[in-house]
C-alpha cells in the first residue's frame, strides 16, 4: 500500500480534531477507574528506574516485569551498578522472560554509555536514538520521562487502540506509518500526556486486545 503524502494525513487528521479530545478525556476517565499501578510509575520512580523498566518491557508483560523489579533496582539501583553487573547477576533475573543474552548485553550497554553520561540522556530525538539499545519506543519514553516532552510510547498496543478508535494505518511497519506517527503524536499532545500514554497501554492490555 502506498504511503499517505503529509497533506492527506493532515486532511484525515483534521476530520478527527473532535474526536481526539473525546478521546483524551475518555482515556483519563477511563485510566482515572481502571489504571494499572507498577513502581516505574510512582511520582518518586527515578529516570534510571522509568527507562530500564521500559527496556525490560519491551516483548514482556507488564505484570511479570512487576515480578521481579522491585528486587532488580535494588540489585543495580544505578547505571553505574547495573553496567558492572555480570552474566550471572543478570541472567537471574533475566533467563524466565526470554532472550536473556541479548537482553542484558542491551542493558550493559546502554548503562555503560549513561553511566559516563551521568545519567543524562541527550534531549534531541536523533542523539537519543543512537544511544545503544534504543529505537523509536524508548526514545519516545526518554522524552517524556526525563525531559518531560509530550512523546507517544508507540507500540504495537497502542497502534491497535489508535486504530480502533480512528480507522487503519497503510503501512505494516509502525515506525514508517505516517498516520500513526502524526496521529499518536496528536492525541499525545495534553498537559497529561504521561496518563494518556498509560491509559492506552491498559486498555490495550485489558480491554483493546488483540483479535485471535
Amino acid at each position: 500500500m502506498t504511503a499517505p503524502t503529509r497533506a492527506s494525513v493532515n486532511a484525515r487528521l483534521a476530520r478527527h480534531r473532535w474526536r481526539v479530545e473525546e478521546v483524551q478525556e475518555r482515556l483519563l476517565t477511563w485510566f482515572g477507574e481502571h489504571g494499572r499501578s507498577f513502581p516505574w510509575r510512582a511520582d518518586s520512580a527515578s529516570n534510571y528506574v522509568r527507562i530500564v523498566s521500559e527496556v525490560l518491557l519491551q516483548r514482556t508483560r507488564a505484570e511479570t516485569v512487576a515480578e521481579f523489579f522491585p528486587l532488580f533496582t535494588r540489585r543495580f539501583p544505578s547505571w553505574r551498578r547495573l553496567a558492572a553487573a555480570t552474566d550471572g547477576e543478570l541472567r537471574a533475573f533475566l533467563e524466565p522472560i526470554g532472550l536473556w543474552r541479548r537482553r542484558a548485553a542491551s542493558l550493559r550497554a546502554l548503562a555503560t554509555e549513561m553511566n559516563t553520561r551521568r545519567g543524562r540522556f541527550p534531549r534531541d530525538r536523533g542523539e537519543i536514538e543512537e544511544l545503544p539499545g534504543i529505537g523509536q519506543y524508548i526514545a519516545g519514553a526518554v522524552l517524556i520521562f526525563c525531559h518531560d516532552e509530550p512523546e507517544p510510547l508507540l507500540d504495537v498496543n497502542m497502534a491497535r487502540v489508535l486504530e480502533r478508535c480512528f480507522g487503519p494505518r497503510n503501512l505494516v511497519d509502525i515506525r514508517y506509518d505516517p498516520w500513526l506517527q502524526v496521529l499518536s503524536r496528536k492525541v499525545i499532545d495534553h498537559p497529561k500526556a504521561r496518563e494518556i500514554n498509560w491509559a492506552i497501554l491498559d486498555l490495550a492490555a485489558s480491554t483493546c486486545r488483540r483479535e485471535l
